[in-house]
């Protein structure tokens, strides 16, 4: 059974989906700007993982959103 997420740990997922964010636009503007092919598929690689990692960040917290409380503690 899942129980609700505490502030820490929604405070570490909060800073774990910006620094994912940060490396998906980092990654992009590679992918976008470099001349060399090898660079350009690092690049998407890299994006393509940094995505994922930021959806399961995302989906973590929908799972546990329902037990979010609704009021301020």
């Amino acid at each position: 059974m899942l129980q609700a997420l505490t502030a820490k740990e929604l405070e570490y997922i909060a800073d774990s989906m910006s620094n994912e964010d940060l490396l998906i636009k980092q990654n992009a503007l590679l992918a976008s700007l470099a001349t060399n092919p090898a660079l350009r598929q690092a690049g998407m690689a890299e994006l393509q993982t940094h995505q994922q990692h930021y959806q399961t960040l995302l989906q973590a917290l929908q799972q546990h959103q329902h037990l979010a409380p609704t009021q301020p503690q």
